[in-house]
């Protein structure tokens, strides 16, 4: 189904009225959505209908958008200073229509709903066949703990009109818990025995309510932590594959309450072949169709409720028509059995507190530890959903507290885990019953249930009780095998029918852990396709004087034999993607490997040591010689097809990295790629740079003895610094100081002239006047050029000089742009941020490593953007536009002499000589076509 956006409430999507995890797909502020949106078909349910309050409940709701400021409190948790969201407003009592009426009708709405869910819940759970002969117990417990949710979830949540109910994300979990114990406890006993089925049934209870009491302690110390954003640690897809399963599950548990046989495994299926058992199921599979296809395509929200009264209707008005009993309905195991009726009194004797196996609390720890991640999980997103709904913000770890809180007093009472209730949690909110005797009544009628002296299993159809399943197992299965398809990658939906699979074969512990594997698996094999080798085209910020510049587009930047090349590298490069990174780069740069440099990068990527004895030996004749060495062929090959022919011809001089944009290095990486890179350009005089790698690829690099340091500030010569880092990458703090050092080196080269401080800016070693910088860098007319030095000459000036200490900051963002600057000497460090100085450090298997790089120690390299040397103007396109800096500016490695040329200077300069002041407007155009070239932002 094609994906639909939803801009506004009237637009919404909707959920169906029973079940609960559309916002898994739908809600943007879930932990595990933000990159992919969904159309839910469970959140459809009531987008397209107006409440019976109509035109008053969307008054309402757009007045409450404009409401920001009106909070409620939630009655019990008010005051909690740790609450960093607002409340959603929402009123309570609301208006003259809404009268008490009003709110039993929709109360008995969603009872009617719920109760025979409850039922089919209370089957699921109590699955195991040694359960049987207490189910109607066992029911009524399950919707007693109903009646507990709900009046905790109408105390203590903010939202007054919440339903809160013991609801399917835990079913499976205490589903398998109950079995274990059962299981266990059975072993070398006899399961007619009276004895053994109270000593089961009491310890299930027991234990089963300890562990959810457990998770509403951890929900409650999460919430008050603030720790709801722990649980988008589990991957969606392995959450949708276990949602499927609880579908299945559903489905499963749904078949086997119609043929009164229980389904746990496969092969169970069988039962179906039987003549009698396939006639009781036929109805309750058709019936779970009829309702789910109601629950999707129906745009009036009544018709689901009355659907679900007119199934059992139908049924006994067939058997009226047709002159059977429900005695004789008994006995074709269309209505339950006949047994006695379980008064409340009998429900406080299921516990025997003497016969309670103590020690079968470890044997579900596991299954209890699952539990808590996928309840915790789902409540999130059903929080998220509802507030999605609603448009407006919920706090999700105080609504977490709620559950909680719910979760830890059913527990104590002997209950199962619950939640938001999110379908009809939604369902009352746009009934505009905002009340919470709603909550109070739906928790009334769940009371009348239980003391009720009727065992609604011995009247209630079969095939309707499991329907009910059907259809939520249904909806649930199509929702998360069928529709999810189009939106999850490829990938992802292999990772969530793997996960399906496993929970069915493996158990859930089993089948989740296995989830969460394979969606690692399929991180990191996604993650190796991420990282990019791209050509660019780069020039270095320095201000070259015209003739120099002109020699650099002729050599180094000529299209067809570039001796400068850069290449930009993204995303993350290790064990993954290392050879294909260094096939990329070699066939970006025109390198093509040799036979015995093959060998070698396949022998540095290989996990097997390749330095152990075997190979100072002569070699094996043994089969498993032979196979290594097939196997190193093929690897050969496989990095021949890595490495196809070079897209440039001939190597360059220099090759430049960009590593601004790689996330992460790996040892292997280090060694496997960048070394071998070294290695191989060393070997064909091709000198290899890379820039604005952060602390922790730079302290890989230089650790594994890949790259070093460069300093421009150095008294060596660059040629002598080169040929001391033969065989190793030239680390610099970003590109424009990479490009700098190429370009000087290739002038140097192509002039016959020494690599000195004389032949160019270089960063911290010359000092120039502001009209030398605009003549002999800008490239000026002369009579330009002598207009400017004449004006100085006379001792008039229109800038300012000053002189910054290494690392002082020359503006900041928010700061008035009065002027624009040029540096005079020194450099000038512009930042991605306000912050500056300090170092990082990193945890290694040898300890803390203190990361600092020795020519820029006083800010992290990860922070600077651009660094400028001699000649630089920058902070003219803040100055052009009259707008606020937008950039922070400080002092490099050394003091810094800047010009500032200001607004009020220039507007002198006009009046004086008018003549200058135009030279002045070229300089600031000359400047930004040449960052333009450069393909940097201008600053």
């Amino acid at each position: 189904m094609p994906s639909k956006s939803y801009g506004s409430v009237e637009d919404s999507p909707k959920p169906h009225p029973i079940h609960r995890h559309s916002s898994l797909l739908d809600s943007p502020s879930s932990p595990q959505t933000s990159a992919l949106q969904f159309s839910s078909p469970l959140l459809r349910r009531f987008s397209e209908t107006r409440s019976p309050a109509g035109d008053t409940y969307m008054k309402k709701a757009s007045q409450s958008h404009d409401k920001s400021s009106e909070v409620i409190q939630t009655p019990l948790l008010k005051g909690n200073g740790s609450t960093k969201q607002s409340a959603p407003t929402v009123e309570e009592g609301g208006s003259s229509n809404e009268s008490f009426i009003y709110y039993i009708v929709y109360a008995l709405v969603n009872s009617i709903m719920c109760v025979p869910c409850l039922y089919g819940y209370a089957s699921v759970i109590f699955s195991h066949p040694i359960y049987q002969s207490h189910i109607n117990a066992l029911s009524k417990l399950v919707i007693l703990s109903s009646v507990v949710h709900q009046i905790c979830f109408s105390i203590f949540s903010s939202l007054p009109f919440s339903i809160g109910q013991v609801q399917d994300a835990g079913l499976i979990f205490l589903s398998a818990m109950s079995t274990t114990i059962a299981t266990s406890m059975l072993e070398g006993q006899d399961a007619n025995d009276t004895q053994v089925v109270s000593e089961i049934v009491s310890t299930t209870i027991v234990l089963l309510g300890l562990a959810t009491a457990c998770l509403g302690a951890v929900l409650v110390v999460m919430g008050k932590f603030r720790l709801a954003d722990a649980v988008a640690y589990l991957p969606l897809p392995v959450v949708g594959g276990y949602l499927a399963f609880i579908g299945y599950f559903c489905v499963e548990a749904g078949v086997a309450l119609c043929i009164s046989h229980p389904i746990m495994k496969p092969s169970d299926w069988g039962y179906l072949f039987d003549d009698k058992s396939l006639l009781l199921a036929t109805p309750g599979i058709l019936a779970g169709i009829f309702l789910t296809l109601v629950s999707r395509k129906c745009s009036n929200e009544a018709i689901l409720p009355i659907s679900m009264v007119a199934i059992p209707l139908a049924f006994y008005i067939l058997m009226y028509l047709c002159g059977y009993t429900i005695e004789d309905a008994r006995d074709g195991g269309w209505v339950g059995e006949r047994s006695p009726s379980v008064p409340v009194s009998d429900l406080l004797r299921l516990v025997d507190f003497h016969q309670v196996r103590w020690d079968l609390a470890k044997d579900i720890i596991s299954t209890w530890a699952g539990m808590v991640f996928v309840v915790s999980f789902s409540s999130c997103l059903d929080v998220a959903a509802i507030s999605m709904d609603m448009g407006e913000s919920l706090d999700t770890n105080n609504e977490l507290m709620t559950v909680g809180i719910s979760n830890f007093v059913s527990g104590l009472a002997g209950g199962f885990t619950g939640s938001y209730i999110f379908s009809q949690t939604i369902f009352t909110y746009r009934t505009n019953c905002r009340s919470r005797w709603i909550g109070v009544i739906v928790a009334f009628t769940f009371i009348l249930v239980v003391i009720s002296p009727v065992n609604f299993l011995e009247v209630t159809p079969l095939f309707f009780l499991g329907s009910t399943l059907i259809f939520i197992g249904f909806d649930l299965m199509f929702e998360w095998i069928v529709e999810v398809r189009h939106k999850l990658l490829l990938s992802e939906y292999l990772v969530l029918l793997a996960t399906f699979v496993a929970v069915q074969f493996l158990g859930i512990n089993a089948g989740i852990g296995l989830g969460i594997i394979t969606a690692i698996l399929d991180f990191v094999l996604a993650t190796a396709n991420v990282s990019t080798i791209a050509r660019v085209s780069r020039r270095s910020l320095a201000m070259w004087r015209p003739q120099e510049r002109g020699i650099l587009e002729a050599t180094a930047y000529n299209p067809d034999r570039a001796q400068i090349l850069t290449l930009e590298v993204r995303g993350a490069i290790f064990f993954g993607s290392s050879m294909k990174a260094l096939g990329n780069i070699l066939d970006e740069s025109g390198i093509n490997a040799s036979t015995e440099e093959k060998k070698e990068i396949v022998m540095t990527n290989s996990p097997l040591p390749h330095h152990s004895r075997i190979s100072r030996h002569s070699p094996s004749l043994s089969p498993s010689s032979f196979r290594e060495r097939r196997n190193q062929r093929k690897e050969g090959n496989k990095l021949d097809t890595k490495i196809k022919v070079a897209v440039q011809r001939v190597p360059p001089r220099f090759l430049v990295l960009d590593l601004s944009s790689v996330t992460n290095v790996d040892a292997s990486a280090a060694r496997g790629c960048f070394l071998q890179l070294a290695k191989m350009c060393a070997n064909r005089n091709v000198v290899v740079c890379a820039a604005g790698a952060n602390s922790h690829i730079t302290w890989l690099l230089k650790t594994h003895e890949t790259a070093h340091d460069f300093d421009l500030h150095g008294p060596e010569d660059g040629h002598s610094q080169i040929d001391q880092l033969k065989d190793k990458i030239i680390l610099f703090n970003d590109l424009n100081e990479a490009l700098y050092f190429c370009e000087a080196t290739l002038l140097a080269e192509t002039t016959s002239m020494k690599w000195h401080k004389g032949l160019s800016p270089a960063p911290g070693h010359l000092t120039i006047s502001l009209s030398n910088a605009f003549t002999n860098f800008l490239g000026l007319e002369e009579k330009s050029a002598a207009a400017l030095v004449e004006y100085e000459r006379h001792g008039r000036s229109f800038h300012t000089e000053t002189m910054y200490t290494s690392g002082q900051t020359i503006f900041s963002p928010g700061t008035t742009s009065d002027g624009f600057f040029v540096v005079l000497s020194g450099t000038v460090a512009v930042l991605l941020d306000d912050r500056f100085g300090g170092s990082q450090t990193l945890i290694s298997g040898g300890g803390v490593q203190k990361l600092q790089r020795p020519n820029m120690n006083m800010f992290e390299a990860g922070q600077i953007s651009r660094v400028l040397s001699v000649g630089s103007i920058f902070g003219f396109v803040d100055y052009i536009l009259q707008r606020p800096r937008s950039f922070q500016v400080v002092a490099g490695a050394k003091n810094a002499l800047v010009a500032k040329v200001s607004r009020e200077g220039l507007n002198e300069l006009k009046k004086e000589t008018p003549e200058l002041e135009r030279i002045v407007d070229k300089v600031l155009l000359l400047c930004s076509v040449v960052e333009l070239a450069a393909g940097q932002n201008n600053w």
